[in-house]
């Protein structure tokens, strides 16, 4: 697969060196935005998957790890400033992605940090080529996307898509669910634990975010579920059984109850070290600190 490493100039999310990454999907170029800070080991830091996901949302951890490692954030393909095409949005996109970038970005393994649905990309991943990663932590993970966790069946969450997807009533149901409004509802019911945080101008720019070109078809494929790396909790666990890689999961201490009954079946799994910090499914944005000092040991340890 045919990859090139280029200069961007793109804005910066949190002051770090801004780079581009041509990335190939059945022969359709995507530019790939990923953002650069520190020096030291390298650690990468993965968003969650939302409508609303960015590179940005690790920024704040991202400078709290900067002094101590050269810390990598990336925004997934269909998301952030990275290309937005009108793709099928599949698991084996993201599969693929993944592997590619980790192998032509880095040159020694790496620790992963990645947020809610981006566990189960980084534990397949794990599975299938252990020598990737050093050290894995898995912050709020998911595997399940919110129309199925809703109790959508294949058929309804397939119809829903197939809708957003559409040229002119996907841009109407897409601008319902995306407004200033909705999101500040979205994040106050599970993603932030302090309204205080939810300002006019941190919603306004989340609300940008999802007025790119394009935002909704991922968007769309995240929601219903067309992202779903994985359909049972059994092969999650399994997943985190087959790991030789050191493993540590941080849990919000209000994440919605469904999704935390996944994370503690996790945790509970032999040689798991786990976590629970303040915050829900976006705690990682909210509470960068209580991560890093949770992880901190776990990092260090040789």
């Amino acid at each position: 697969m045919s990859t090139t490493l280029l200069a961007a100039d793109n804005p910066v999310e949190f002051g770090g060196v801004v780079q581009e990454y041509t990335w190939y999907w059945e022969n359709q170029p995507l530019r790939v935005i990923y953002e650069t800070l520190g020096k030291g080991s390298p650690i990468l830091l993965l968003p969650a998957f939302s409508s609303v996901s960015t590179r940005g949302e690790m920024g704040e951890l991202a400078k709290l790890l900067a002094p101590h490692f050269q810390v990598v954030a990336v925004d997934w393909p269909g998301f952030g400033q990275s290309s937005r095409p009108s793709l099928d949005y599949q698991p084996q996109i993201y599969q693929q992605f993944l592997e590619d970038f980790v192998k032509a970005v880095f040159k020694t393994k790496i620790t992963v940090v990645a947020a809610g649905h981006a566990a189960s990309y980084v534990l397949q991943l794990a599975v299938k080529q252990p020598d990737i990663f050093s050290r894995i932590v898995l912050v709020a993970p998911t595997w399940r996307g919110p129309l199925p966790t809703m109790g959508a069946n294949q058929q309804i969450a397939g119809m829903v898509r197939g809708l957003v997807r559409s040229p002119i009533l996907g841009q109407v149901l897409y601008y319902l669910n995306t407004r200033p409004s909705f999101l500040s509802w979205m994040y106050r019911r599970h993603v932030f634990t302090d309204e205080a945080k939810l300002t006019p101008s941190f919603i306004a720019q989340k609300w940008q975010t999802t007025q790119q070109p394009g935002a909704r078809f991922a968007s769309a494929a995240f929601v219903t579920g067309n992202l779903d790396a994985i359909h049972e909790q059994s092969d999650f666990l399994t997943l985190g059984r087959s790991l030789s890689v050191p493993l540590m999961v941080i849990i919000g201490e209000s994440c919605p109850p469904k999704s935390r009954a996944e994370m503690d079946a996790l945790v509970a799994l032999p040689n798991v070290t786990s976590a629970t910090v303040p915050g829900s499914l976006g705690l990682h944005e909210e509470h960068p600190a209580n991560v890093l000092e949770a992880v901190r040991d776990f990092l260090f340890s040789v």
